[in-house]
């Protein structure tokens, strides 16, 4: 029963959109009606601030870290889930939300989350190569890619260090999630029309 328990739990946590309920609390707006029409942070930035932006992104990256925690929790003590699967149940919830009509994000600040939970360094060095490459290009969506493949090499490596065949799972995973949904950025990044931040 714990073990469906936590699975249910990590499934919301990943569910809630903040930035559909900020956007809606706060501006009376959908974000899902402007810009990219996408739940993530990227899409809350661009439509409601800076500061909405910066809400959404801890909080979309914070579910992800509580949700790989749940099975260390007392009250979950006895389920036999590993904290990479329930955060992996987050990401899917994230992605598919059911708060929001299972149209969801493109799971790269809940993913980091998963990683922060479970090996923070990892997740300083995803931080790190994003904004190298968000400097360099300018462009979130390539960069977020780009910080996730740099997750998989460091995955493939410390595999062969420790034998973590879950980690190097969940991380293939996660880089095949990002990848996938972000399809449409990819297009539009080889014809020269992917959106370009202007503060950084």
């Amino acid at each position: 029963m714990n073990l469906i328990f936590v699975l249910i739990v990590a499934y919301l946590l990943g569910s809630i959109p903040p930035g559909l309920w900020i956007g809606k609390a706060f501006f009376n707006k959908d974000i899902r009606d402007y810009g990219s029409g996408n739940l993530g942070s990227t899409n809350s930035f661009r439509v409601l601030g800076k500061k909405a932006g910066i809400v959404t992104l801890v909080i979309d990256i914070l579910k992800g870290t509580l949700a790989t925690l749940l099975p260390t929790f007392a009250i979950f003590a006895g389920s036999g889930v590993h904290p990479l699967v329930a955060g992996m149940v987050a990401v899917v919830g994230h992605m598919f939300p059911i708060f929001a009509k299972f149209r969801g994000g493109k799971a790269v600040a809940t993913s980091a989350g998963v990683v922060l939970g479970y090996q923070w360094p990892l997740f300083v060095i995803i931080i790190v190569a994003f904004l190298i490459c968000l400097k360099l290009c300018k462009m979130v969506s390539l960069s977020s890619m780009a910080a996730a493949l740099v997750a998989l090499i460091y995955v493939l490596i410390y595999f062969f260090a420790t034998g973590d065949w879950l980690l190097l799972l969940i991380i293939a995973a996660f880089v095949f999630f990002i990848f996938y949904r972000h399809r449409a950025n990819i297009k539009r990044i080889k014809d020269g029309t992917e959106p370009k931040v202007s503060w950084l």
